[in-house]
């Protein structure tokens, strides 16, 4: 009797332990598949994201080069030693002729992780210098589609942007540079920039050079450029994007040595200028918000920032006239830039 009641107790053991063990592995199971998906999902955003960095680094790095050298231009109004406490102020216009290597780029298929060309493997789209030619590029985010039109160029052969400037002569042939221009709008963006400089002249020491009217002065500058163009406007149901709008702002430092030649009212300068830039660069959306993809991709955008260094030649020649002078300035190099400007002159 014992036994059958020992017998029946095991049996019935036996089958809650098969039952518990069932259910263990139904949950394994069902837990496994969210761990899957969720991996999934996670190696599909840092696919997206990588595309991200990938097409902004060849989409904005030509425009923030050139703005270095519009900033590069025209700080220098003349070689000479200026008086002491002289003070001039001119208004300024500067040209930026956009060079056609710089206004597009390919890509293909090949490039992506997450994202193909849609009915196509490769394509030519602009950069932000470029026009406005667009083709879809698609992809798939957890089952939705995002498809979006790539971004657009400024769709400009030239850039133009008017600034002020003004200078005071100091004490043992040193002067001091200001510059300010106010956020210039573009087709699909604006950019500004301002800064200060140093000149001090040497050839106040070599009388052999004054008495043949040879001015020899040498410079150094900061300016601070802010470019900004309209991004991505894209909707998904995780939310937006966030990268309406990519912006760059770019510390540099110029050095610029120079040697001019008076001719009656004219002096001809050139120059020879290095500056190097540091980078900062950042996307944002339209909310007040950022979004999930914007703060990620704000983290990877250092990934595109540097140093860079760039030398250029500068020919000017300045024309005066009572308290007024005329300077057009030709900035050439990887990039041409041309600057005409009018200042007044209080002594």
């Amino acid at each position: 009797m014992k036994c059958h009641l020992v017998e029946s107790l095991l049996r019935k053991m036996l089958l809650t332990l098969r039952l518990m063990l069932k259910r263990s592995i139904f949950i394994l199971i069902i837990l496994s598949g969210f761990v899957s998906k969720a991996q999934t999902l996670d190696e599909q955003i840092g696919y997206l994201l990588s595309d991200a960095l990938f097409y902004s680094d060849k989409y904005i790095v030509p425009a923030t080069d050139a703005a270095v050298y519009q900033a590069s231009s025209s700080w220098m109004n003349s070689a000479k030693k200026k008086e002491k406490w002289q003070f001039d102020l001119g208004v300024h216009a500067n040209v930026f002729f956009v060079p056609n290597r710089d206004r597009k780029f390919a890509i293909s298929n090949s490039d992506f992780q997450f994202f193909e060309i849609e009915g196509a493997n490769e394509a030519t789209v602009p950069t932000a210098l470029g026009n406005d030619n667009q083709v879809y590029l698609v992809g798939d985010l957890d089952g939705q589609e995002i498809r979006f039109k790539t971004p657009e160029g400024i769709n400009q052969e030239t850039v133009v942007y008017p600034y002020l400037q003004a200078s005071l002569g100091l004490p043992y042939g040193f002067e001091v540079v200001g510059r300010y221009s106010t956020r210039t709008k573009l087709k699909r963006g604006d950019y500004q920039v301002y800064g200060f400089g140093l000149k001090h002249n040497f050839s106040q020491y070599f009388s052999a050079l004054e008495s043949k009217k040879i001015n020899l002065s040498f410079m150094t500058m900061y300016s601070n450029e802010e470019i900004s163009f309209e991004f991505l406007d894209v909707d998904t149901d995780f939310g937006n994007l966030g990268l309406n709008q990519f912006t760059s702002k770019v510390d540099t430092y110029h050095f610029q040595l120079a040697v001019s030649k008076d001719i009656q009212a004219f002096e001809i300068i050139g120059s020879f200028i290095a500056n190097v830039s540091n980078f900062n660069y950042r996307v944002s959306g339209n909310s007040s918000e950022a979004s999930v993809f914007e703060s990620a991709i704000n983290q990877l955008l250092p990934q595109l920032e540097d140093t860079k260094w760039n030398y250029m030649g500068e020919l000017t020649g300045v024309y005066h006239f009572s308290k007024f002078f005329a300077k057009t300035s030709f900035t050439f190099g990887k990039f041409v830039n041309l600057n005409i400007g009018i200042n007044y002159t209080i002594n």
